[in-house]
């Protein structure tokens, strides 16, 4: 093979991976442009909305890292297909769901395809591109594709909607995935970790079961009580599985979580910005489709045209960011880009029910431009701190990092709207007779008091419209305030604890006198 045909088939290599895992991290937000939809047909509430939201990514950040392990272990090509595989049959089911239950277990399928799917794609570019330039091009590009995936969704999902049914959104991927499929088998070369380790499937099932347990309770908390027995159980006792999963990493002899590597600052702060990044785009997505909707009576594709801005800014911030991190060096970037999502959050709390969609814009830019700025520069620094043998795990923890951010803020923001919007509305409701159906339509979430506002019609009708779409908007600003509040912490983290720029290392030759997989940053070295 010629140095011009490898140097095309290494990009043509990259897009097949880049249009997997634009089905991975699209499927994240595609389906919020869908909510009102699964409101209407599959008569869900608020607190069920945020599971099918969320249990995609709770089973995907939950396997991430035994998907990394198995890649490295059996073969990144292998499970990168399998995962393709198992995402076909997941978006199939969830097409054609019947349930609000069937559709969560439907989109568990499609977590695990994404699981096996994602840290591949990672660790096969850093082991295709060797050239530090080209790496760093590489996951620029990565990065944007992750990014533009999230932004993107709710335009691809209002354009299906507004031609066909809800499941459009999840059977749209099934030929993209059995293309992808076939390109890479005839392109993608494979690569695993020399040294053969075993599956840690305790660690696994540890973390898995403490991150369900913990988006259990903070999503349960506005339905069930956030003092309810239950949900201080659940949340106390994901704590201690969690840390038992720590502790569990700590003894193992082959644990699928690197915690050696987290010692260094690059690598922990790093990874910490990337899951704020996500907290703050996946959370303020989750709750701008439904105003849109709901709030401005957008229909599902004029709410997927008014959030292609975030998509169009994230997706240039995101490239160039990779430019930017070199001059100014990584914690100027990272700390800039919060400090942008944390204004974004701020100026969209000032959002009232009289105020139009230009008023929202602005924060809506802002969240684009700050998640761009940030993810490709953190991305980078977490994956030079680690060999190319153990990419497999290393990119599993970023990805990891990336839907535990996603999930969480899907689960924060949408729990503290639900519950200011619920109290709202029981005081509304109280002193009045209403049916019990109607009340749980009410309370459950504001497509349903929508629903039943127009099946009242009259002033009546009118009444309730006005104080729901209020109550909405009031739990909307509260839920982005406090998400304000968490990204402007991690902004004191980065500024404090990381590094301002990349140390390199030159390579070092193995005895047999060819170069080493050592990376260029050596996390064995003391922190920096």
């Amino acid at each position: 093979m010629t140095q011009g045909t490898a140097v095309v088939r290494r990009w043509a290599v990259l897009a097949v991976l880049c249009i997997s895992l634009l089905l991975t991290s699209l499927d994240n937000t595609i389906l919020n442009i869908a909510l009102p939809a699964l409101i209407r047909d599959l008569h869900a509430t608020e607190s069920q909305l945020q599971w099918i939201v969320d249990i995609y990514a709770c089973v995907f950040a939950g396997l991430l890292l035994i998907a990394g392990s198995l890649g490295d272990r059996i073969g990144r090509k292998r499970v990168f297909c399998a995962g393709l595989a198992i995402f076909a049959i997941g978006s199939a089911g969830s097409a054609f769901s019947t349930s609000v239950t069937t559709l969560i277990v439907a989109r568990s399928v499609m977590g695990l395809g994404a699981a096996c799917i994602m840290p591949a794609t990672l660790s096969i570019i850093t082991n295709v591109f060797h050239d530090p330039g080209d790496q760093a091009r590489a996951i620029g590009i990565w990065s944007a594709t992750t990014g533009l995936g999230i932004a993107i969704g709710p335009i691809a999902g209002g354009w299906l909607l507004a031609h066909y049914w809800w499941g459009s959104v999840f059977l749209v991927n099934v030929p993209i995935a059995t293309l992808g499929l076939v390109a890479a088998i005839w392109l993608v070369p494979d690569s695993s970790d020399p040294v053969s380790r075993p599956i840690d499937v305790l660690g696994a099932t540890l973390s898995t079961a403490g991150l369900a347990m913990l988006l259990w309770s903070v999503i349960e908390a506005p339905v069930k009580g956030w003092h309810s027995p239950l949900v201080v159980g659940s949340g106390v006792g994901a704590l201690v599985i969690l840390g038992g999963f720590v502790l569990w990493e700590r003894h193992t002899a082959h644990p699928m979580l690197l915690l050696e590597t987290f010692s260094n600052r690059r690598f922990s702060v790093a990874m910490a910005a990337v899951a704020m990044a996500v907290f703050g785009l996946m959370g303020g997505l989750f709750v701008l489709t439904q105003y849109l909707q709901f709030s401005l009576g957008f229909s599902a594709l004029a709410a997927g045209v008014r959030i292609l801005p975030i998509a169009a800014v994230l997706g240039v911030a995101a490239i160039s960011s990779t430019v930017i991190d070199r001059i100014v060096g990584t914690k100027a970037v990272v700390a800039t880009g919060l400090l942008i999502v944390a204004t974004g959050f701020w100026q969209l709390t000032t959002t009232t029910t009289s105020q139009g969609f230009g008023h929202a814009l602005l924060g809506m830019v802002l969240l684009g431009l700050g998640a761009g700025l940030i993810i490709a520069p953190a991305t980078a620094s977490v994956m030079g701190t680690l060999s190319r043998d153990r990419a497999g795990v290393g990119s599993a923890t970023n990805s990891t990092a990336l839907q535990v951010g996603g999930a969480l803020g899907v689960a924060v923001i949408g729990s503290v709207l639900t519950s200011r919007y619920q109290g709202t509305m029981a005081h509304t409701l109280s002193g009045h007779s209403v049916p019990p159906a109607a009340a749980h339509a009410v309370l459950g979430s504001v497509g349903g008091a929508l629903a039943v506002a127009r099946m009242a019609g009259g002033a009546l009708g009118a009444a309730l419209t006005i104080a729901a779409r209020r109550a909405f908007v009031d739990g909307m600003d509260l839920a982005l305030l406090v998400g304000a509040f968490v990204v402007a912490a991690s902004v004191i983290l980065v500024v404090v604890a990381l590094p301002a720029r990349r140390r390199t290392y030159p390579r070092v030759r193995s005895p047999r006198g060819t170069p080493s997989a050592t990376s260029l940053t050596d996390p064995s070295l003391p922190k920096q």
